[in-house]
């Protein structure tokens, strides 16, 4: 003590002010240690991988920034200087995880959520997404989840249904795949399944090093298209979802698009929605040759019209169309949440002009438009005209979008017409007034597309 006091008061203040430094060099180590063991999962994998996917989480966990207490007045020059250091010591981190992310430039990892209602050709321009290389891309995973959650006791409401999508979407485009694990039938064992619903549509999971040969005693049921692959592994299905670039998923099964607020809000996801939307007359002709054992009635109905037309019939397609119509209002109105990440685009115009809407979505999408996207769009949009199967992804397009008004009944457009009107007027699609307006091909039944329609 007589010595401390024997000092003069500059050396006294140097020594206060090299303990609190002290002291808050060790809050900073600590910290620091805290922010890489909550992290260390993810930090691991991306380093092993050269960090294939975006740095974007390790930015934000570097970006929570240390709570100090306060300080005496005397040791004020320190603590800014303490933040000044954190400051360049976060952005210095930063940079070295980007420096590991290997010799090219990967960019912003990006979440892509084609959102669609069946026989809208979703599937067609999922293929958009399939085919590029660095996207990870899975094709309906929640029909899996639909299965389950209908046959349980009293179903579920549609508002619980929702959520329960929401969730597992989440998880699947943050490559938690093995949250199917609680919805494929039979139950995966060693996370091994030969029943994921229409794998061969997905590139990711029929290419090595997830296609593993294949075993004679186990029956596939969804198998790969051109190349005999074992069960489908789930480990090794989500290990190449983290090595892929971006992660892209279609799916008819949403409907609410307020229900994926917290998904666009979420940080760990750059969502992109884009909605897909056809003529709802189209619509309901597909279905009824796709589905045609659930349209009996309909098909009695405009062909005989012996049997009546049930009115709960036509409250469902009521229904079906006016929740297209709400979710596309909100994204049109474009909220705080969802600006910049909504994008509307109908089916007939994908079909005229191809290549164009997919440079279209993938800028929206901010993802690069390969020579293999291009060349797929090439070959599957010029298909011989005895190609185009009811399920098929490989169509002459500008011929076939609106051949379905040649074969309706104008009774049955008129149906559709009540029921849909609102929806159409939005979405740009012309009432027929006459059996002779509708099988009039110069008639168009479609207005300009909307620039508002991209965001």
């Amino acid at each position: 003590m007589e010595i401390r006091r024997a000092l003069p008061q500059d050396i006294q203040e140097l020594l206060h002010c090299l303990k609190m430094r002290s002291k808050y060099a060790v809050l900073l180590v600590f910290v620091i240690s805290l922010v890489i063991i909550e992290k260390e999962n993810n930090f691991i994998s991306r380093v092993s991988d050269k960090l294939k996917q975006s740095p974007q989480a390790l930015a934000e966990a570097n970006s929570t920034e240390a709570s100090p207490a306060p300080a005496k007045n005397s040791s004020l020059a320190s603590l800014q200087e303490l933040d000044a250091a954190f400051s360049q010591l976060r952005s210095h981190l930063y940079n070295i995880t980007l420096q590991l992310a290997g010799d090219r430039d990967l960019g912003p990892r990006r979440h892509v959520l084609l959102m669609a209602t069946t026989r809208t050709g979703s599937s067609f321009v999922g293929e958009f997404f399939n085919q590029q290389g660095s996207i990870f891309y899975l094709f309906e995973p929640l029909w899996h989840v639909e299965k389950t959650v209908t046959f349980l006791p009293g179903g579920a409401s549609a508002v619980g249904s929702a959520l329960v999508y929401r969730d597992v979407l989440k998880q699947l485009l943050l490559c938690d795949l093995y949250i199917l694990e609680n919805f494929i039938s039979p139950v995966p064992e060693g996370h091994l399944t030969p029943f994921l619903f229409r794998r061969g549509s997905s590139h990711s999971l029929c290419e090595e090093p997830v296609c593993t040969p294949s075993t004679k005693k186990v029956f596939e049921k969804y198998y790969c298209k051109n190349r005999r692959c074992g069960p489908l592994n789930i480990t090794l299905a989500a290990e190449a979802c983290r090595r892929k670039q971006h992660v892209a998923l279609k799916t008819v099964r949403i409907r609410q698009l307020e229900f994926l607020q917290p998904l666009v809000e979420d940080p760990r996801l750059d969502l992109r929605i884009i909605q897909l939307v056809r003529d709802p007359r189209a619509v309901l002709a597909s279905r009824m040759v796709a589905f045609s054992g659930k349209y009996e009635t309909w098909k009695k109905w405009a062909s005989e019209g012996e049997a009546p037309l049930h009115e709960e019939e036509v409250q469902r397609l009521r229904g079906n169309c006016e929740s297209i119509r709400v979710s596309a209002e909100l994204g049109l109105r474009r909220p705080g949440w969802l600006r910049g990440r909504y994008m509307l685009v109908r089916y007939e115009d994908v079909a005229r002009a191809p290549l164009q809407k997919a440079r279209e979505m993938f800028r929206f999408a901010g993802l690069p438009l390969t020579p293999q996207v291009e060349e797929w769009i090439s070959k599957n949009t010029q298909a011989p005209r005895d190609s185009n199967g009811v399920y098929s992804t490989c169509k002459n397009s500008s011929e076939q979008f609106d051949k379905w008004r040649f074969s309706m009944p104008f009774k049955l457009a008129q149906v559709v017409q009540d029921a849909c009107a609102p929806a159409m007027q939005l979405f740009g699609y012309k009432l027929a007034s006459s059996p002779v307006a509708l099988a009039n091909r110069s008639f168009s039944l479609l207005e300009e597309a909307q620039p508002a329609w991209v965001t």
